[in-house]
């Protein structure tokens, strides 16, 4: 390890990163949290019609003005449709059905098995490289990256002759450093779709956000981050972090087994065949995934149906690796899979339906129109409806601050989604923009917040190879990752915008001005 930092800077770094958990443990569960300002929305849909706020529809010029939940109208309203909002919540369902697939496919071990194989196989001069790639694909099946690629990284670098912390540190960059990024669609993209849709709808009713919104621009991510996540690694870390002195001892990484090759074999034809299958229907004038009407493939099953995509190529995939490797011997297996997936999900159900009352009712009120089109009215007053740079460089910043206090990316997002995308709608930036930004914001403080809920099983995974280390020891050895994906993830992000290329299939960055 490098010589500790001088003690009275030791202290204040420890003082402040005492300060930021101390605040954030006292927020509340974000469950509660969505409750309590549901109850805090009602009560402000009464001062306001008290105070007959009004703005003009930016559509229509119809007067809007806010609606009082905080009567015996509005108590009625709420008592008779929490079943509904909860049930046509727009990231439940995707969410779920994602997650049945991707749990046959977790549950059989294929994603453990093919994230091992591909470190395994990397060249010693490109395992830094892949190591942090494989975090970034890890994402794809939710959380498995933290338990799966941050651990086997460092095993693998203590077994090559280097320190096992310069490979905790790149896997760790790029499964939560690089969270949102990747080369695939994933239970993510249609979380945070499903939220960004949802108020999309306070200005435009219509409009559709698809979890491939963002598509092209995180594939481009994924490679940007594994080029930048491998500099920052053997340029400042590897160096910083020197030669390995520490008590753990290099031992074998264990080979695929006879089974689990012949999993990933059939695997690999599974999805050959899945990807054959697609092809078939969408290349072809007239196929059978075009659109019916228009025969067109930006408003085809392929993009609207995407999550139940993800779900059979999960399914495929999973119970082809499971009949190969043999860990899946029946239909039981298999369902067995998918329950457990759900059981996973039971804190995601829980937050689900406090989050949907607080946007059903923020949406009722009217608050988020007037508040949208009152914050559009001040930026430009203050001249910076053109200054897409500024602008978006102010809201990845405020999304990565908040990512600081509050772990959850969709827990921030119900929060941030209601007024900042009606917001910048108003001011002919997209949702699927928005949506990218806010991404960019919250997967860069990832790595060094305390508050993440997987931050103290990497200090534990840390611990192993430097006894003595602590929050400190983490946050200063993913700072560097962390301010190099912020400055190059935004400078894509620019020169994104500068070239006005599409975020994903079908998504824009810009609208109408209303």
């Amino acid at each position: 390890m490098a010589a500790p930092p001088a003690p009275a800077r030791l202290a204040l770094g420890a003082r402040l990163l005492d300060r930021v958990e101390r605040l954030g443990n006292a927020l509340p569960h974000p469950a509660a949290l969505f409750a309590a300002l549901a109850v805090l929305v009602v009560a402000l849909s009464a001062v306001a019609a008290r105070l007959d706020l009004s703005v003009a529809h930016p559509s229509t010029g119809a007067a809007i003005r806010p609606v009082n939940l905080l009567s015996l109208e509005g108590l009625h309203r709420i008592l008779n449709e929490a079943v509904r909002n909860f049930t046509s919540f727009a990231p439940l369902g995707v969410v779920l059905v994602a997650m049945l697939g991707i749990g046959v496919a977790e549950h059989a071990g294929f994603i453990r098995t093919a994230l091992r194989a591909l470190v395994l196989a990397a060249p010693r001069r490109l395992l830094t490289a892949m190591v942090v790639f494989a975090g970034i694909l890890s994402h794809a099946a939710s959380d498995v990256g933290y338990v799966v690629v941050v651990p086997l990284a460092g095993l693998l670098f203590l077994s090559a002759g280097r320190h096992p912390l310069v490979g905790l540190a790149a896997a760790f960059a790029g499964v939560s450093g690089g969270f949102s990024a990747n080369l695939i669609l994933g239970p993510t993209d249609a979380l945070l779709a499903g939220i960004t849709q949802e108020a999309a709808h306070i200005v435009s009713p219509g409009y559709d956000v698809t979890p491939a919104a963002n598509w092209y621009f995180m594939a481009a991510s994924a490679v940007l981050l594994t080029v930048v996540g491998t500099l920052v690694t053997e340029k400042l870390v590897a160096p910083r972090l020197g030669e390995y002195r520490g008590p753990a001892v290099a031992e074998p990484v264990e080979a695929l087994t006879r089974d689990e090759r012949r999993g990933l074999r059939l695997a690999a034809m599974g999805m050959a065949a899945f990807v054959l299958l697609l092809a078939w229907g969408i290349v072809p004038e007239g196929g059978w995934l075009r659109n019916l009407n228009t025969g067109g493939v930006l408003d085809s099953p392929l993009l609207t149906g995407v999550v139940s995509l993800i779900f059979a190529g999960g399914l495929l995939v999973g119970l082809a690796y499971g009949l190969g490797a043999r860990t899946i011997r029946s239909d039981a297996d298999a369902v067995a899979g998918m329950q457990k997936a759900m059981e996973a999900m039971g804190g995601y159900l829980v937050l689900s339906f406090f989050a949907a009352q607080f946007v059903a009712l923020f949406s009722w009120t009217n608050l988020g129109l007037i508040v949208a089109v009152n914050g559009a009215d001040g930026l430009r007053a203050l001249g910076l409806q053109d200054q897409k740079v500024l602008l978006f460089l102010a809201f990845v910043t405020l999304s990565a601050v908040l990512d600081l206090l509050i772990g959850s990316a969709s827990a921030k997002w119900v929060l941030m989604a209601p007024v900042f995308v009606p917001m910048l709608m108003l001011l002919g930036y997209s949702p699927e923009l928005t949506q990218a930004a806010y991404r960019i914001g919250d997967s860069v403080a990832n790595i060094v917040t305390p508050l993440m809920s997987y931050f103290v099983v990497i200090v534990s995974f840390v611990q192993r190879y430097e006894p003595r280390a602590g929050i400190g020891t983490v946050v200063a050895l993913m700072l560097p990752y962390s301010i190099a994906f912020y400055l190059a993830w935004v400078g894509l992000l620019v020169v994104w915008m500068g070239f006005g290329w599409p975020l994903g299939p079908g998504a824009p960055l810009f609208v109408p001005v209303r």
